[in-house]
């Protein structure tokens, strides 16, 4: 029975980690993306940002879905970027463009939420 209980711990905690990798990779995906539009943003950066976010979420897709990885990646870094672009270039705030924003996040987190159905 402890050994039952021990893989599932382990399983919980390799499905948490492998949600941080998510994280992390959407937040290094903001970092090249906006590198390829920014000059202040070393092209080393670019560099090394892209291969650990891909690395990242290489590792997250063998304990996730991949469909779920990747489209909350892709979210992320699309939240992200934006956010950078409305910041650094006093880009419009509209309340659509919020709203819009605000329903990816759901989307997201919906994914997140029913990723764990899908694998039962």
């Amino acid at each position: 029975m402890n050994e039952s209980k021990a893989i599932i711990e382990s399983k919980a905690t390799n499905e948490t980690r492998a949600w941080l990798y998510v994280i992390l990779a959407g937040i290094l995906e903001v970092v090249w993306a906006s590198g390829f539009k920014y000059e202040e943003v070393p092209s080393l950066v670019v560099l090394i940002a892209i291969l650990l976010s891909f690395d990242l979420i290489v590792r997250a897709a063998k304990v996730i879905p991949v469909g779920t990885v990747y489209a909350v990646f892709a979210g992320m870094g699309t939240i992200g970027t934006v956010i950078v672009e409305m910041v650094f270039e006093n880009g419009s705030v509209s309340p659509l463009r919020i709203a819009l924003i605000l329903l990816l996040l759901v989307c997201i987190i919906g994914l997140k939420l029913t990723s764990k159905e899908s694998e039962s």
